[in-house]
């Protein structure tokens, strides 16, 4: 691709508070991510906490739940902020991919109106910290294991399961060619796929190493 058609991300902007040190109880609260993007447990949007959301300035919640959790993971406050609900269990064989594009334009509308969003699933860990990683990764051309490291420094329990892992790692690739493709020309787009039998061997190795980072991931989780 020409110089001038390069995919262009922006740089990722700093939180405005310096990271903190990681206490257990914080686990039941919930921490910004990127400046007005929050990610934390149900614990955090529960009906007794709508004064801290409302001091925070949440205006949009993510709920993540599956259906056998909607009678105690729901929307509380539907008057008060708007919603998007997604019914994702944390399970390894779960398609989570397909939830990506639909979380990230929720977001994108909400911080582009001078809102922010909460993304919460039951604790926290894996289900809405996958879809943040995710964001982070699309929005601002991140490796998977940049996204996972930035967020994990502001929620440090974070820990997607194997099979969410292996998901984001592929997506990289995914959102990069979906990109790709939406700014080429049609001739470039042609030439483009004359060309594609042969993988660049550092795009092989960079997807192999970044497949070996998420098992080292999981095993220190399980021995943690």
């Amino acid at each position: 691709m020409d110089d001038d058609n390069k995919l262009q991300f922006p740089s990722l902007p700093a939180t405005k508070e310096d990271l903190l040190d990681w206490a257990y109880p914080m686990r039941r609260e919930m921490q910004e991510i990127l400046p007005g993007l929050f990610l934390g447990p149900y614990s955090a949007a529960m009906k007794s906490k709508l004064p801290i959301l409302e001091r925070q300035g949440i205006t949009h919640i993510v709920c993540v739940r599956q259906d056998i959790e909607a009678n105690f993971i729901k929307p509380n406050f539907l008057h008060t902020f708007r919603y998007l609900v997604l019914d994702i269990a944390d399970n390894p064989v779960e398609n989570i991919i397909r939830f990506f594009p639909k979380t990230k334009e929720f977001i994108d509308s909400c911080l582009a109106t001078g809102g922010k969003v909460l993304v919460h699933g039951n604790a926290g860990i894996s289900r809405s910290a996958a879809l943040v990683i995710a964001y982070l990764m699309e929005t601002f051309g991140m490796k998977y294991r940049d996204a996972f490291s930035h967020v994990q420094e502001r929620r440090f329990c974070i820990n997607p399961n194997v099979g969410f892992v292996h998901q984001l790692q592929e997506y990289e690739a995914i959102y990069l060619a979906k990109l790709t493709i939406k700014m080429m020309s049609p001739m470039q787009l042609g030439r483009s796929f004359s060309l594609q039998a042969g993988m660049p061997g550092s795009r092989k190795r960079s997807l192999e190493e970044d497949e070996d980072f998420g098992a080292m991931q999981v095993t220190a989780a399980q021995n943690g």
